[in-house]
């Protein structure tokens, strides 16, 4: 039966003088066992080159050794709408009889909570309506959000309507 081993991650530091390794660059990166778990060390190229005389990676418990680059952070994506301008939509829509706009607005609802912009406190039921009480992170006010049982196909053609507004690709 093959054993399970966790992997450390990498500390972000070099293993022999413990400075911090920047994004982009090149280290030996160098795995071993330790106990129950496989161990990783990264090293600056200098470092290593000062380790090579003692030839740690010939040691029985080293697993593999290979040089690479510490990867670079990637930015987040900027979308064109932020998160005020969610809201102030999400404000806006409130009241409206109109469905789509009522569809609409659900659905934003669901983003903000992802976004844990927006909490749910509770549901009534008013006129055979599902109405869910939410509260805005900061504010005290709730406000109600009538779900309107979308099936799949319609959140996903309502989310589309959403993504082209956010994209700037509507007229």
């Amino acid at each position: 039966m093959a054993k399970d081993f966790k992997i450390s991650k990498t500390e972000g530091k070099c293993h022999k003088c413990e400075q911090p390794i920047p994004p982009g660059e090149e280290i030996i990166a160098l795995v071993r066992t330790a106990e129950d778990e496989l161990a990783r060390e990264d090293y600056h190229l200098a470092c290593w080159e000062e380790l090579a005389e003692q030839n740690p990676s010939q040691a029985t418990d080293v697993l593999g050794v290979w040089r690479t680059h510490v990867p670079k952070k990637e930015e987040k994506k900027k979308l064109l709408i932020d998160d005020g301008l969610l809201v102030n939509f999400f404000e806006r829509l409130e009241g409206h009889d109109d469905p789509s706009r009522k569809s609409f607005r659900y659905v934003l609802a669901l983003i903000l909570m992802r976004k844990r912009l927006l909490t749910y406190k509770g549901m009534d039921k008013k006129d055979g309506n599902d109405i869910w009480k939410m509260r805005l992170r900061g504010s005290e006010q709730i406000h109600e959000v009538i779900d309107p049982h979308l099936d799949e196909d319609k959140i996903a053609e309502v989310s589309a309507s959403l993504g082209e507004i956010m994209a700037g690709d509507f007229e």
